[in-house]
């Protein structure tokens, strides 16, 4: 190979590099937007108490929040 070839597909090498680098950030992006959004799955809350400050879901028998630490009522 002369070197107008070689330099020639490191430039493409490098543009098909730069293209998948910015389609994985793009894909990440996506995800952690569709995080956000609510569940579409049923999620059984019997036998748990609502922390206050929170809102976290705790065991009936917890006395304080397993997320901040916040005293539970009853």
């Amino acid at each position: 190979m002369d070197q107008t070839t070689q330099i020639l597909l490191l430039i493409i090498t490098a543009a098909l590099g730069l293209i998948a680098t910015i389609l994985i950030l793009r894909r990440d992006r996506l995800r952690s937007a569709s995080a956000d959004r609510e569940s579409p799955f049923a999620v059984a809350t019997e036998g748990m108490k609502r922390c206050p400050a929170c809102g976290v879901a705790n065991l009936v028998t917890d006395a304080t929040c397993s997320a901040c630490g916040e005293t539970l009522p009853g």
